[in-house]
């Protein structure tokens, strides 16, 4: 078994290279199994990805049920595992700091904080309220004797506010909180990326997956980013397959579909060595 200590040092490492590294999504056992398999270096969940399994849109999944599932990822496979903890399920500083300690405790060796709020007509919360909790879930990790990786994630982009400018004063205000990876999902274009890139001196996360963002790893890497990831697009892949499937069967009566499933004896064959 490799250790939470090491697992945490290779995961730091990753974001330390000229270029940048992949870090896909799986959403359950299952999918984290098949990526190892694959050759990925790391993982990091998905809270919507997970939500959609319990048949639940995202942000609907409490701590505690969070916190299980992320410890089924985390025993899945060997590698290192960051975790999607949304705004950190609590409302204080205190009780950000806890969530943080507790996902430590699954053996996840990084996580995410995001400034979103759980308020429809104030989407975004305050920055200085933000920071607060963002040092709070900072304080909370750097206890630990093993280097966990804090990504810190500025919102506005996913809540119909583009504003670059407030992006990067919030994602400059979380560097100086503390976090080692910074994250503004949502960015679409090289100006953008490139502009998040040049304001700040931590690694910068990139979503990628989304329509009409076709940017290479190599693009990226040239851009400056270190790391991207892909949210719930692996997820919602899998359930667009699967729903254009059902549909044709519904409405078609036929099955062509089963021309592009992933066949029996392949996914046994990377499933057994587990």
């Amino acid at each position: 078994m490799i250790s939470q200590a090491d697992k945490a040092r290779a995961f730091r490492a990753l974001h330390e290279r000229d270029q940048a590294f992949v870090i896909p999504n799986p959403w359950d056992v299952g999918t984290a199994r098949l990526l190892a398999d694959m050759g990925f270096e790391a993982l990091a969940t998905t809270s919507a990805g997970y939500a959609y399994t319990l048949g639940v849109p995202d942000m609907r999944v409490g701590r505690d049920r969070m916190l299980a599932h992320v410890a089924e990822l985390v025993r899945a496979t060997d590698l290192p595992v960051s975790a999607d903890l949304e705004n950190g399920f609590a409302d204080t500083p205190e009780g950000v700091a806890q969530t943080y300690r507790l996902a430590a405790e699954t053996g996840l060796v990084g996580a995410s904080i995001e400034d979103a709020s759980d308020d429809a007509d104030a989407p975004i919360q305050d920055l200085s309220r933000a920071v607060e909790r963002v040092q709070a879930a900072v304080e909370a990790v750097r206890g630990l004797p093993f280097p966990f990786t804090l990504t810190a994630r500025a919102e506005n982009y996913l809540h119909g506010r583009p504003d670059l400018g407030d992006t990067i004063r919030r994602l400059q205000a979380y560097q100086e909180a503390g976090a080692d990876v910074l994250y503004a999902p949502g960015l679409r274009t090289r100006d953008e990326i490139e502009a998040v890139v040049r304001s700040v001196d931590r690694p910068v996360n990139v979503l990628m997956g989304a329509p009409g963002m076709a940017f290479s790893v190599a693009e990226l890497s040239a851009m400056g980013v270190r790391r991207i990831s892909v949210g719930s697009a692996l997820s919602r892949a899998a359930l667009g397959a699967f729903l254009r499937a059902s549909r044709e069967v519904l409405e078609q009566g036929t099955f062509t579909f089963g021309e592009e499933a992933v066949s029996y004896p392949d996914i046994a064959r990377m499933l057994s060595a587990w």
